[in-house]
């Protein structure tokens, strides 16, 4: 019975690994649709053309050849007009277009789109109607009263928009109502909007500040169970991380919100875009599906009366930029309500966020992060000695009550209730706890998913070479079978990366993991012999397609428990010596049995 119940939960555990295999393959190598021979696109059908299918990979952009093309064209018919308004700050430039308000073009200059040296800054914003529209824009609503629209040409004094020097965007509607708009920009990724209207009519008018993004989802990264792509803001009391486009798309009710906004945009991987209301203020806010997979985060603040002779002003503040987590916990810090957590740190936040500020002081000290992420993995396991000490001690007290468990279990083996009775007074009288072997394993478990978490969403970590052929430790170690085979034009297909896309981290991770379990004690259970033997170099197919930051503290922490292991069995010879005892046992065992079947 026991056999049977160790291999279906061996093949439970093999299908899960798989199945992690096949996500992790999807994931990071994405496939892109072949076309279908003589298919014609004008004979599909107008809903499929409106809502294409979107290949979406980790860091996002567009991905089709053809999308690329034209969204450079679009940029450079576009972005040449003459009165649009420059911005120039340390991170970011780009330009603001008068002609419906709007600020969209903005890239980075302190990140660019690949490791290589002629690389292009990464995009933020593109102008609407391109193939990567995304922008923000900033107006009012009102009833009688003649307002500024998508096509309002404003005039512009000031610029470049630089830290320090404002520009000013003016509309006069002709009715006595003049309506300015006051971008100001600091070091980082924040512009602020100083939105106003001066009514120097004879009657009062009631007007509603409102600003909103607008982007679409061909480029936004690929969303994942652990990390969300998508609609996201601070309402109430907590950062809510969804809809999906997909489900916004579905469904305009998906996008309704509850609580008060704090802020809401559109986030990736790495990037975001947010509003972020006035302080203080009562605003409605919601996402909303505009069709075609694009999508706006829009807010509006309560409506004004603005008497004769008077004038109004809301400031809402506009974040494009990178989701550097210093930079965040310092707007948080000014006044931003909860951006530090526009980073989806997880469950296991209250340890990733120690182990980000870690990595990054060790990363400041040696100028290497896959340096730092070896440092940082041997002061884990520096600060867990004292507890793996206690494991193999217990280990080798369990070892030493063998021989009176057994006798206890030949004594009582027909009745289990005194049989347990005995067992845990044994375990009191000789000082052992049976559970202390778990605790180095359970404590392990929330640091290696909350590192998993870090190596993943960190952009401190993106682009960050080791050595030799690891120039970005974000990205899965591309010393691979298929990248080899790809240089003389053979592409292997994605259902053979299984094997063509190991790479030599992953073959390191194999062998280090086969070594810690060839030093442990032998399993007694055949079945889980099996699974011990075969489980390293299914680890090693499964963990393949991560980050190589992730195998490298992965091969790195092996490599420190087979140091561990080695030292501690020195100072516990019994337990060495029982270990060898067991797996010579277990051989004589199995070549009897080999011999008694022959």
């Amino acid at each position: 019975m026991d056999n049977q119940r160790n291999l279906f939960l061996a093949v439970v555990l093999c299908g899960l690994l798989l199945i992690g295999w096949d996500s992790a393959i999807r994931f990071f190598y994405p496939q892109p649709d072949e076309p279908v021979a003589g298919e014609q696109v004008a004979a599909a059908p107008q809903e499929a053309a409106e809502e294409p299918t979107v290949k979406r990979t980790r860091e996002g952009g567009l991905q089709t050849p053809e999308d690329i093309a034209r969204e450079a064209q679009q940029l450079e018919t576009s972005l040449v007009a003459a009165d649009r308004v420059k911005i120039d700050a340390p991170e970011i430039s780009g330009s603001i277009n008068p002609v419906g308000a709007r600020i969209d073009d903005i890239v980075l200059k302190t990140h660019s789109e690949t490791v290589e040296k002629n690389s292009k800054p990464v995009r933020i914003f593109s102008p609407a109607g391109s193939e990567a529209q995304h922008y923000a824009q900033f107006g009012w609503a009102g009833e009688g009263v003649k307002l500024p629209g998508v096509d309002t040409v404003w005039q512009s004094t000031g610029g470049p928009l630089t830290p320090g020097k404002p520009v000013t965007l003016t509309w006069n509607n002709g009715e006595g109502q003049r309506f300015t708009i006051e971008l100001s920009i600091d070091e980082h990724y924040m512009i602020s909007a100083k939105q106003t209207v001066a009514n120097t009519s004879a009657g009062p008018v009631v007007v509603r500040p409102r600003a909103g993004i607008v982007r679409t989802d061909k480029t936004a990264s690929q969303d994942s169970f652990n990390v969300h792509s998508g609609p996201i803001g601070a309402f109430g009391d907590g950062v809510v991380f969804g809809p999906d486009y997909d489900d916004l798309a579905e469904s305009a009710a998906e996008g309704r919100t509850s609580g008060a906004p704090h802020w809401l945009g559109f986030t990736d991987i790495y990037w975001l875009s947010a509003v972020i209301p006035q302080a203080g203020s009562n605003v409605e806010a919601d996402f909303e599906p505009l069709g075609n997979g694009v999508f706006v985060a829009k807010m509006a603040y309560q409506p004004i009366t603005v008497a004769p002779g008077r004038q109004v002003t809301r400031t809402t503040q506009l974040f494009a930029g990178a989701k550097e987590s210093a930079i965040l916990n310092q707007y948080e810090a000014a006044g931003v309500d909860k951006f530090g957590n526009a980073i989806d740190w997880g469950w296991f936040g209250w340890i990733a966020r120690p182990i980000w500020w870690l990595l990054v002081q060790l990363f400041d000290l040696v100028g290497n992060f896959g340096l730092a992420i070896i440092a940082m993995t041997f002061l884990i396991r520096l600060l867990l000695f004292p507890i793996a000490q206690k494991q193999f001690a217990s280990m080798a007290q369990m070892r030493a009550i063998q021989p009176k468990m057994k006798a206890i279990q030949e004594r009582y083996k027909d009745d289990k209730q005194k049989q347990q009775q005995e067992i845990m007074a044994l375990y009191k009288t000789e000082k052992v706890n049976p559970l202390a072997g778990c605790l180095p394993i359970l404590i392990q478990i929330p640091i290696f998913f909350a590192l998993y978490k870090v190596l993943i969403l960190a952009i401190e970590m993106r682009h960050q070479p080791f050595y030799g052929w690891l120039r970005d430790l974000s990205a899965p170690d591309p010393a691979t079978l298929a990248l080899a085979l790809s240089k003389v034009g053979i592409m292997v297909p994605g259902w053979l990366m299984f094997i063509f896309g190991i790479g030599v981290l992953a073959v390191i991770l194999g062998i280090t993991m086969w070594l810690t379990f060839r030093l442990n004690p032998t399993a007694m259970d055949p079945v889980q012999q099996q699974i011990f033997a075969i489980m390293p170099w299914m680890l090693m197919f499964v963990m393949a397609p991560f980050a190589a930051g992730l195998l490298l503290y992965w091969i790195t922490n092996n490599v420190l428990t087979l140091a561990q292991q080695s030292y501690l069995y020195s100072k516990h010879p019994q337990l060495k010596a029982a270990a060898e005892k067991q797996k010579t046992d277990q051989a004589n065992v199995a070549e009897r049995d080999k011999k008694s079947k022959a």
